[in-house]
């Protein structure tokens, strides 16, 4: 994906920093009360683990982008490094993260969510474009973002709507989901 405004792909570290920023900034959206130490923690470990398993493409047809097992495998490798309780503890963080049940995970997913779409919206559709993903898969994958904030997926809806009459996404079906 390209950075914001720029021809120039993006790096895990960009697109990490990018996300714990968000977190700490959007965090007074979220639906509930959350530790952002944790969120921020969350974002980070969940990035790491991604990149040494290998980050599968959201919008990927081939590839379930659910691969927590080579994830998992990722995960005590990097964490197995440090002394048993700080592993352990992170492990604990990057479970809570992929089940996605806690207040912070959500918000966490939320954000993780988010992201992208600004990119694909700043970029005027981006990977969106690159890779043909029709509106209505990005609003199937994008729609989690309001278990962790409804306030902040009424703005992603509207960036998706925007996206559309811009041609940045194309629909498939006539009927509008929202």
């Amino acid at each position: 994906m390209k950075l914001f405004h720029y021809h120039r792909p993006k790096n895990d570290a960009e697109h990490s920093w990018h996300l714990a920023v968000m977190a700490i900034i959007l965090a007074q959206h979220a639906n509930e009360a959350i530790d952002i130490l944790k969120v921020v923690k969350m974002l980070l470990i969940h990035d790491i683990v991604e990149i040494d398993a290998g980050d599968t493409f959201l919008y990927d047809t081939q590839k379930n982008h659910t691969n927590t097992e080579e994830e998992l495998a990722a995960a005590q490798r990097i964490f197995g490094l440090l002394p048993t309780e700080q592993a352990e503890e992170f492990i604990a963080i990057w479970q809570e993260f992929e089940a996605g049940e806690s207040a912070e995970a959500m918000f966490a997913k939320s954000m993780d969510r988010l992201e992208p779409l600004l990119q694909n919206h700043s970029n005027e559709g981006g990977t969106w474009k690159e890779f043909q993903v029709p509106f209505e898969k990005v609003y199937e994958k994008k729609r989690s973002i309001a278990k962790g904030s409804h306030r902040i997926w009424e703005y992603a809806k509207h960036l998706l709507a925007e996206s559309v009459e811009k041609g940045f996404l194309i629909k498939q079906k006539k009927e509008s989901p929202w």
